[in-house]
């Protein structure tokens, strides 16, 4: 479909209905309103043209084109009815001498529905104040009609004086497109600009175009495989492809995409790619700004569905229809990454790109050496590249050792070698894939001390690493629908690879004291690496991904010449991956049941090292935030609680020295405290406490607590904004009581506030210590901390009575979350006595909202239940809550009725009641 089968914009019939509006002598008053409303409903009907002809056809570069045909038919419009009813022109040759061009995005003939419209209005040197009034006029009528216009009113030395200065600007006249006015008034701007400006500065153009990338990348995420990417701005959109084409058009000089073809830039094949990227991504642009109403760049999860169904996307074998329509999309965006790739090998033949390194960012004291033992490749101007065309063709393995080469000389790869590689992935089949050679150099890669990252990150962005490993290949581009995972399931792996390798390398030694102690005394390092990279290669599939991936390792262990216990112990690691993360947030580490359970599972004190390491890189790379310092003591307290089991009590810090160790870390910390003041202070904690609680928020509570041995005659709060993470930390001070939780459950949902996660504590003179973590609402910290005083006022107000906290959130029942239209989370509810001695384990969950600890800690309480311990974790829309509770008498629950009861009550609370997904133990 192009624009030309699209309903032409009917200016004739346009400017006769103006005619008429002023034949009827109407007041100008009234004359000008019907004159906007007539160009109103001109631009709207073209609007809906455009959607109609897009939804129908599926079109998204003839919908843009359209659209930008009927903003230029518009503003044609508009020029005919200021220059004939406003400003009449004294003769036509003054008329003649204005110029309107289109500039920007516009320039290159293509809107979407939200775009801002970019003019330039160019006039004569000599000054012309009918020009200016007629510009003044035109806009005044754009305006009007609610359009976002950028423009400027320009003679041509000011362009070009201009261009010289702001790349901007330079960037929009390079787009400059007439529309109307004096046409050779625009060519010789046009000319002059190409002779003064273009044909002198193609390396200063491009320096400055890819530095400008570099900025927007670093602002809006360096990774194009984030969850909720910007279709515009985000790597890999539609920006990355204008900045392509920009700079091939600046240094080969050509006006369109095809003609980079005869240049010799791109093949017929690359530019039929080039096509269907942007095809793809204008299709999706054009269908979010008509579905938002507005310029919405940024593919939502709550717009992702949508898309899905607009594209006609279904569901298929584990994968739902909005997971395949984000694993297009991210297909796309790589490809546009590979013509990247084209275009830098061009411009490196050109001499117009900078050095380059393998990592900008990998931090080395000494220089390596670069040394090549292979006549296939060389090592020119710190790139490898190959030294003949037939390399991969005369041995397949070299498709592995360029990369191999690469990481040992730390050197980037030459573009023309990457475009030979992406030409001669064919070569890998099982041939390759069980050659040993090519099996121990991807071995060593993914173990490498240097840049294993990177460069598996290279070989994925070739298309090799997922040709080589074809279970990681199902992987690549695969999104999971929810809120948790910040990455697609490729770069969450290979960003988990890079977690190990920076703590291997004592990157991040303050952060990580204890892994960094353990990783070298590791017997097996490939085995931890190994089991990294395959520990999610199993989602997007209908069975347990955990499963299914120890599959994966079993096969693939021995396939990379490791030997059956290394194996064997891959796969156990892959299986078990989430099993030390769950206990530590959602299971009581005071309760010996759990370490005991745990303990059972790993056996080994080798296996304990392992998983322990494995899953800190796992959650470090799920996403910014996710990690905090205290998820990094619970897995400490569960590794050495666990420890102690697996060596019989004989760990290497047993657990009384340990706490011993945290109250004389804490001891040093309150310098100004007396010795006596502080052993009556931490006589007031359990074990527990110590083992569980970071230092910092140690030294808070010594500090609120303390103010409680003088008075204490109210609820003491504290409030701390926690910015990397994006939420609220409140801290609350009061006598323990069965519903105290439920009380400041309750006041933040009064407030409008969603808790994430709670630290639950109590003092041996009978204090609740409570840490709970509220969504953050405001992008500023003194808006955020004004909000969160009124939510502590609440709490404390709840705490004494003040507030009838059911009034006030019945009156926020009815109030639905955008997400509950968007994700679907299954409700569960699992009734266990076999997890704890003393408590029955209630554990819930389904789909996240506010008041929902609320709700579940007064069910409990209606139901005569007492709360030993509470474990709230939230991932992304998920709430996974862990309740330890008795009855009112200190026993578990026994009663096959309380324990229906019990669950059918908190069933209800979820919509839709699904009975059949929860279960009693």
């Amino acid at each position: 479909m192009n624009v030309q089968n699209i309903h032409a914009f009917d200016r004739s019939s346009l400017a006769e209905a103006i005619a008429a509006l002023y034949a009827a002598g109407e007041p100008p008053a009234e004359l000008r309103k019907g004159v906007i409303a007539l160009f109103r409903n001109a631009l709207e009907q073209g609007h809906q043209i455009a959607r109609e002809a897009l939804e129908a056809k599926r079109g998204g570069l003839a919908c843009a084109r359209y659209l930008s045909h009927a903003e230029d038919e518009l503003i044609r419009a508009i020029h005919a009815y200021v220059v004939t009813y406003i400003h009449p022109a004294p003769d036509a040759a003054t008329q003649k001498r204005l110029v309107i061009a289109a500039v920007g995005g516009y320039g290159r003939g293509t809107l979407a529905p939200g775009s801002d419209i970019d003019l330039l209005f160019l006039l004569p040197t000599e000054e012309s104040k009918w020009g200016e009034r007629v510009v003044e006029a035109m806009l005044y009528v754009l305006w009007d009609l609610r359009q976002k216009v950028g423009h400027s009113t320009r003679s041509i030395e000011d362009c070009l004086a201009l261009a010289r200065e702001d790349m901007t600007i330079r960037t929009a006249l390079f787009e400059a497109r007439f529309i109307l006015g004096d046409e050779v008034l625009f060519e010789d701007m046009r000319t002059r600009f190409d002779q003064e400006i273009v044909s002198k500065t193609a390396i200063e153009f491009v320096t400055a175009k890819l530095a400008e990338r570099d900025r927007r990348l670093t602002q809006s995420g360096r990774t194009r495989y984030l969850v909720e990417p910007n279709v515009k701005e985000g790597k890999g959109g539609l920006r990355d492809l204008n900045t392509l084409f920009w700079i091939a058009k600046y240094v080969y000089r050509v006006r369109t995409t095809a003609e980079l073809v005869e240049a010799g830039l791109f093949s017929r094949q690359e530019y039929q790619l080039f096509c269907r990227c942007e095809e793809f991504l204008w299709r999706v642009r054009c269908h979010m700004h008509f579905v938002t109403g507005r310029a919405e760049e940024r593919l939502s999860f709550d717009l992702q569905p949508i898309m899905a169904a607009r594209l006609g996307y279904s569901a298929r074998a584990g994968l739902a229809s909005v997971e395949r329509f984000m694993k297009h999309y991210f297909l796309v965006t790589k490809d546009v990454g590979n013509l990247t790739t084209i275009l830098c090998a061009a411009l490196e033949e050109r001499q117009t790109m900078p050095e380059a390194v393998i990592d900008r960012f990998e931090r080395r004291s000494t220089p390596r050496k670069k040394r090549v033992n292979s006549q296939d490749f060389a090592i020119e101007n710190g790139r490898v590249t190959v030294t003949r065309p037939d390399v991969f063709e005369r041995d397949p393995v070299n498709l592995i050792r360029l990369f191999w080469i690469a990481d040992r000389n730390g050197v980037a790869i030459h573009p023309d070698a990457t475009r030979l590689v992406t030409l001669s992935l064919k070569r890998i089949d099982n041939e390759l894939r069980s050659d040993p050679a090519a099996n121990a150099l991807f071995l060593d890669i993914l173990t490498s001390h240097h840049a294993t990252e990177v460069v598996l990150r290279l070989m994925n962005e070739a298309g090799v690493l997922g040709r080589f490993i074809p279970e990681f290949g199902r992987v690549v581009a695969l999104m999971q629908f929810n809120m948790y995972h910040h990455f697609t399931v490729d770069e969450h792996l290979l960003r988990a690879v890079g977690v190990l390798a920076d703590l291997e390398s004592r990157r991040k030694v303050e952060d990580h004291p204890l892994p960094n102690e353990i990783l070298s005394s590791l017997a097996d390092r490939r085995v931890v690496y190994l089991a990294l990279f395959l520990h999610d290669v199993a989602k997007g599939r209908e069975e347990d991904h955990s499963l299914a991936g120890m599959e994966v390792a079993l096969k693939l262990g021995k396939r990379l010449g490791l030997d059956p216990a290394e194996t064997e112990t891959v796969a156990w690691l892959v299986e078990n991956h989430l099993l030390m993360s769950d206990t530590a947030q959602r299971r009581d580490l005071a309760d010996r049941r759990t370490i005991e359970t745990f303990a059972a599972t790993v056996q080994t004190l080798e296996r304990l090292k392992m998983l322990f390491i494995l899953t800190i890189c796992d959650i470090r790379a799920v996403g910014p935030g996710v990690w905090n310092a205290w998820k990094g003591e619970l897995l400490r307290t569960l590794y050495w609680e666990t420890e102690v089991v697996l060596t019989g009590g004989h760990s290497a810090v047993k657990r009384d020295r340990r706490v011993a160790m945290a109250r004389k870390d804490l001891r040093e910390a309150l310098p100004n405290w007396s010795d006596l003041d502080f052993e009556a202070y931490a006589a007031r904690h359990q074990q527990a406490y110590w083992l569980k609680v970071d230092l910092a928020h140690k030294i808070q509570h010594a500090k609120l607590l303390n103010m409680t041995e003088v008075e204490m005659p109210a609820p003491i709060t504290d409030i701390a904004i926690d910015a990397a993470r994006g939420v609220t930390e409140l801290t609350v001070i009061a006598p323990d009581h069965p519903r105290l939780l439920s009380i400041i459950a309750g006041a933040c949902a009064a407030s409008g506030a969603n808790i994430v996660d709670a630290q639950v504590f109590t003092t041996a003179d009978g204090l609740a210590l409570d840490t709970i973590f509220i969504s953050r609402a405001f992008d500023f910290d003194e808006d955020e901390l004004r909000r969160a005083n009124k939510i502590a006022l609440a709490i404390e107000r709840s705490l004494l009575g003040e507030i009838r906290l059911q009034d006030v959130i019945a009156g926020r029942r009815d109030q639905r979350q955008e997400r509950g239209k968007t994700f679907q989370v299954p409700a569960r509810v699992t009734i266990d006595n076999n997890l704890s001695k003393r408590f029955t384990v209630v554990e819930v969950s389904g789909l996240d909202r506010p008041g929902l600890l609320f709700d579940l800690t007064t069910i409990l309480s209606k139901l005569e239940l007492n709360i030993g311990s509470a474990h709230i974790v939230t991932f992304g829309e998920k709430a996974a809550d862990v309740f330890y509770v008795t009855d009112f008498h200190g026993a578990k629950i026994t009663s096959a009725s309380h324990k229906a009861a019990i669950r059918r009550r908190i069933l209800e609370k979820f919509e839709p009641v699904n009975e059949s997904e929860a279960k009693v133990a």
